[in-house]
């Protein structure tokens, strides 16, 4: 299902529904958000001088003029991409030494024009736990420990943050075991709690049967996902509760800073193999999931699922969700606001990296990426796909393989030959049916 599709659905259940019916406090809420991220968003097109911005492509109305494009001979408007082994000089990149320095310089441009550069002195985090207690998760005794992880306020006691994590690692194996980390989602705070049933995952028994564990981090605890949420959460107390500048971080890059956080406290578990922590996350979430991997070289593997435009789908096309979406007031907050100069004064073009250099950077480490057929074309799924095999190279310069082969597979083919790994479920816009190829995959480096 398509974000927006999504949003109107729990949009429209709240209103054909008794049990979604917001309260006065919650439309209130609802409400006061959408202003402030308004008058956030103003603040930043103010800031870069900007006076117009592009409207994105419109996912819900086929007849809209600015309908989003699924027409494949529409989509390639620019072919000229950026050569993840040139030097920004102009130099060959041809050794692996030469790959770490010219690894900086897309970095760099990544930090400058698109996710945000991290503050330097992010306060520290110290890990307690909640709760630990052994469960039965279909046969299989795990133990289960929830924690939280305070951010050092005493700089701006006015804004608390605390990570929320949950860890379940199986009870019969006495040695360090694997770790799938996952961003969990968290709905509004508008939004009515409890409104779905908890369901029951069949990927975490996977991962238990493997003799691997998994964690679920609250992204909304590091970070909200709203433009108003910029003065709150990590963003906001380094800030101290004022607006950010262009060049700062956005939701992505806090996102990706809190798993980092947590593979630290990884490391201090001896129920955890840290060498062997992998990364994943859905939709936005699996933008952060490729933020992660690429920015934090400790994490061993990344299944990527969903991204899209600001993950793993390549800016320049013309498929689906395009810049000006996540340049626009309702995605903006998860990338820097220079970002947004690309939906303005220049165009996609004018960027100096794409997705596929982002999954360069996390070369030499095996990557996945994931996409549904039906109902999930707003991601681009082909442009998934050739972003991984634009990437290639790095990996291959590496003495990695790459994705193996340049042609756009049929749904449900699995590419899982090389470092550099892709497939394309037939369900809509969610991670579950690839789960098992994944963990196929995965299997060559984790046991």
């Amino acid at each position: 299902m398509k974000p927006q599709l999504l949003i109107l659905f729990l949009l429209a259940s709240i209103y054909a529904f008794p049990q979604f019916k917001l309260t006065p406090e919650q439309e209130s809420i609802r409400t006061e958000i959408n202003k402030k991220t308004q008058t956030d968003y103003n603040t930043i097109l103010q800031q870069l001088g900007i006076t117009e911005i592009r409207p994105g492509a419109n996912g819900n109305d086929p007849n809209a003029e600015n309908a989003a494009n699924y027409d494949e001979t529409k989509a390639d408007i620019y072919t000229n991409y950026p050569n993840p082994l040139i030097f920004n000089n102009g130099n060959p990149v041809t050794t692996a030494e030469d790959w770490q320095t010219r690894r900086l310089e897309i970095i760099a441009d990544f930090e400058n024009e698109v996710y945000g550069k991290l503050p330097e002195n992010i306060p520290s985090v110290t890990w307690h736990i909640i709760e630990e207690k052994e469960e039965n998760i279909d046969g299989i005794a795990v133990t289960r420990k929830t924690l939280e992880g305070k951010v050092d306020n005493s700089s701006y006691p006015e804004i608390e943050v605390n990570l929320q994590l949950s860890v379940s690692t199986p009870s019969n194996i006495k040695s360090p075991v694997p770790v799938m980390l996952m961003f969990g989602f968290s709905f509004p705070d508008w939004f009515p709690k409890n409104t779905f049933p908890q369901q029951k995952n069949a990927w975490q028994t996977n991962l238990l049967k493997q003799g691997w564990g998994f964690a679920d981090l609250k992204a909304g605890s590091v970070q909200p996902d709203n433009g108003a949420g910029l003065t709150k959460g990590i963003i906001g107390l380094t800030n101290k509760g004022k607006n950010r500048t262009p060049e700062q971080w956005g939701s992505l890059r806090a996102w990706a800073w809190g798993a980092s956080r947590v593979l630290d406290y990884f490391e201090k578990d001896n129920l955890i193999d840290a060498t062997k922590v992998g990364i994943t996350g859905h939709s936005r979430y699996g933008k952060a999931a490729l933020v992660t991997l690429a920015f934090d070289e400790r994490f061993a593997i990344g299944f990527i699922s969903s991204s899209g435009a600001g993950g793993a789908s390549l800016f320049r096309r013309n498929y689906g969700e395009v810049v000006e979406n996540v340049a626009s007031s309702g995605e903006y907050h998860w990338m820097a606001g220079n970002f947004i100069k690309y939906a303005g004064p220049l165009n996609w073009n004018d960027l100096p990296v794409d997705a596929h250099e982002l999954i360069a950077l996390c070369a030499p480490r095996p990557v996945f990426i994931s996409s549904g057929n039906k109902g999930d074309n707003w991601v681009d799924p082909k442009g998934m796909f050739l972003a991984a095999v634009k990437a290639s190279p790095v990996y291959e310069l590496l003495e990695k393989k790459g994705i193996e082969t340049a042609i756009f597979p049929p749904v449900e083919t699995a590419l899982i030959k090389g470092d550099v790994s892709y497939r394309q479920h037939n369900q809509g816009h969610v991670q579950t049916p690839n789960w098992e190829t994944f963990i196929e995959f995965a299997t060559r480096y984790f046991d």
